[in-house]
């Protein structure tokens, strides 16, 4: 099999880069390891940047996105029992973000790529890439029982932070910068609606909590739990009773509650790996960067990831010139580093650490207090909320 790119991967890094390709007459396969069925239901992100929203509608996949999805113009910000909303459009010149699952992503972009785009081959385990140096690089993987090899141009690893891209770069080359924390998050989804209409992060002596949602029927919520910890070990009661503690404020406002229909703890870690080109293999997405869901901004650090690799592959075509291709991982690791230091500041800023002492609380109150008092360190978190620059 031969194609210009190859792309391992149908995550929404993936199939937006086979989509923007396919828009600029450049031809590509993707291989991805499980069936349709499961990338169309594993839970991850839900949170758009304004940047996100605008790259889907320009490749043709945001109609669904526009009916359903839910545009927020702030978050509420929750400590010492009192509320504190930042808004969005009046500290960034306009900008919101938007509620639409990553689920629903990809299921918009699947549909596309099957009646329009070019091979997207399901249950295609990735086995290694091969000659990432060449002009030939190659994909070997196996599809149906059968082993077979993808000649491509290039190779793209959208394959995740275990996929086997990352690992065809030698050792001298590769550097990994990475944090782990001592806590992670407990998650539920819940048949109730929202108890408010825009997410609220919640610092609390107790540990942080934050409300979100899937729909106006579904509730997303999680919990701050120690690391290692099992989902069974919290009845469903328990974890309502916990969230009701921590999202409590002092002008009566309630937390509805609802049947939980998915339990499920996300660790929290850190993680970059530079470069993000080897030869032929570019890194994207998942595969080159972790950052915790604090900051919202795993899904959307992987769209600025492709919509890169796509120009500078489409100005390649058109000119010749290698230039953005050579620029492809300097340009992505400004952007993720940035990405990287507000979603550790995020996190910094509401989670109770193990050992935090009285002196870490007061600072973590200070900077709240300073966030709901200044319009300067307003607008830095509602820049950074909704979006840095792509590209």
């Amino acid at each position: 099999m031969r194609t210009t790119v190859g792309i391992i991967g149908a995550g929404p890094a993936g199939l937006l880069l086979a989509r923007l390709l396919h828009r600029a007459g450049i031809e590509s396969v993707v291989l991805e390891g499980r069936d349709r069925d499961y990338v169309e239901q594993r839970q991850r992100a839900g949170i758009l940047e304004q940047g996100t929203v605008d790259v889907l509608r320009a490749a043709g996949a945001g109609d669904r996105m526009d009916r359903e999805g839910l545009r927020h113009d702030g978050i509420e910000l929750r400590f010492d029992r009192r509320r504190h909303r930042v808004d969005f459009p009046a500290l960034t010149g306009g900008r919101s973000v938007t509620v639409y699952a990553q689920t629903e992503v990809c299921k918009d972009l699947i549909a596309l790529r099957l009646e329009e785009g070019g091979p997207l081959l399901f249950e295609a385990e990735a086995l290694a890439v091969e000659g990432a140096q060449s002009d030939r690089p190659r994909v070997a993987f196996r599809h149906q029982g059968r082993e077979d090899v993808l000649e491509c141009d290039y190779v793209v690893g959208c394959d995740g932070f275990r996929g086997v891209a990352r690992s065809a770069f030698p050792a001298g080359v590769s550097r990994v910068f990475e944090r782990s924390y001592p806590y992670a998050w407990l998650g539920i989804l819940a048949d109730v609606a929202p108890s408010h209409d825009e997410l609220v992060y919640a610092r609390h002596e107790r540990g942080f909590a934050l409300l979100s949602m899937r729909s106006p029927a579904v509730s997303r919520l999680y919990l701050q739990v120690p690391a290692g910890t099992e989902a069974g070990a919290w009845s469903d009661e328990a974890v309502w009773d916990e969230l009701e503690r921590r999202l409590e404020t002092d002008d009566g406002w309630r937390l509805e509650r609802g049947p939980v229909t998915q339990k499920s703890v996300t660790p929290m870690r850190s993680f970059v790996h530079e470069p993000m080109r080897h030869g032929r293999l570019f890194l994207a997405g998942d595969a080159a960067h972790i950052v915790p869901p604090t900051g919202a901004k795993g899904l959307n650090l992987a769209v600025g990831d492709v919509v890169t690799l796509a120009r500078a592959l489409a100005h390649e075509r058109r000119t010749g010139s290698p230039e953005l291709l050579d620029a492809y991982s300097a340009t992505c690791l400004r952007r993720i580093w940035q990405a990287e230091r507000f979603s550790y500041d995020m996190t910094t800023l509401l989670h109770r650490a193990p050992d935090a002492t009285g002196f870490d609380a007061r600072l973590q109150l200070a900077r709240l207090e300073r966030i709901a008092s200044s319009r300067a360190a307003g607008t830095d978190l509602a820049e950074a909320y909704t979006g840095f620059p792509l590209g």
